[in-house]
């Protein structure tokens, strides 16, 4: 199958430079952190704590990293407390965006996201005033090779949604539910590099804009991405 890629639109940052990687480590040490707390680390037990080390995988986040943020919070007996907070609102254009933060203060964080969307031009709305717009989807990226045919079907047969073909790279979208089957089913075939893997939400239409209107939405997006309580930004601007 071919097709528009959603993918390029979740993650249109490539060739970050250590700052960036740092700062994108730490959010993922974050989720770990509330992924792991409370109990003994196994990821085998933990299907959330699974699911987060897969993402931070994709990011490239050394393993060392990944097990000193579970063992902090197989230790901790107390200390931080996040809390799992989204803000959903309109950018610039009526551009949908929808903002997962975790924090340890609902006040400071409210402050913050509201006041990068109204100096950015857009407007905080209401819980489900956009999330309606986006699925939760599993999606695989990996790079593109002469296996087209036998990779498609064995995807497919395990159980994914979807098998995009690009210039360089295959997507694969899946269910929340089918992710990891898929991702086994690509490892018995020796595939076991990814540009990413992650259960994410992926916008059901995209909304094409002119080059000056998406700028002023990705000032936006990436003003949002900057702050240190927010893990994930979507929105369904077609890049």
């Amino acid at each position: 199958m071919s097709g528009h890629s959603k993918w390029a639109t979740i993650h249109r940052k490539k060739g970050l430079i250590d700052a960036e990687r740092g700062k994108i480590f730490q959010k993922l040490a974050k989720e770990i952190y509330v992924a792991a707390k409370g109990t003994n680390g196994d990821p085998d037990a933990n299907p959330s704590l699974r699911m987060v080390i897969e993402k931070c995988r994709s990011q490239n986040m050394p393993k060392d990293n990944i097990q000193k943020a579970i063992d902090k919070a197989v230790g901790s007996t107390g200390g931080e407390d996040f809390e799992s907070i989204r803000y959903e609102g309109y950018g610039p254009h009526g551009i949908a965006i929808m903002v997962d933060c975790l924090t340890d203060n609902r006040n400071r964080t409210a402050s913050l996201v509201r006041s990068t969307f109204t100096k950015r031009g857009g407007n905080l709305g209401t819980d489900g005033s956009v999330s309606y717009l986006f699925e939760r989807k599993g999606v695989i990226v990996i790079e593109k090779n002469d296996q087209e045919d036998e990779i498609m079907m064995t995807v497919l047969d395990a159980g994914a949604d979807d098998f995009i073909v690009n210039e360089d790279t295959f997507e694969i979208y899946t269910t929340p539910d089918t992710f990891l089957a898929v991702k086994e089913a690509l490892e018995n075939m020796g595939i076991t590099s990814y540009i990413t893997s992650e259960i994410t939400y992926v916008a059901s239409n995209l909304i094409e804009l002119d080059d000056e209107s998406k700028e002023k939405v990705l000032n936006l997006v990436d003003a949002l991405d900057e702050l240190d309580d927010v893990q994930d930004v979507y929105h369904n601007l077609s890049e």
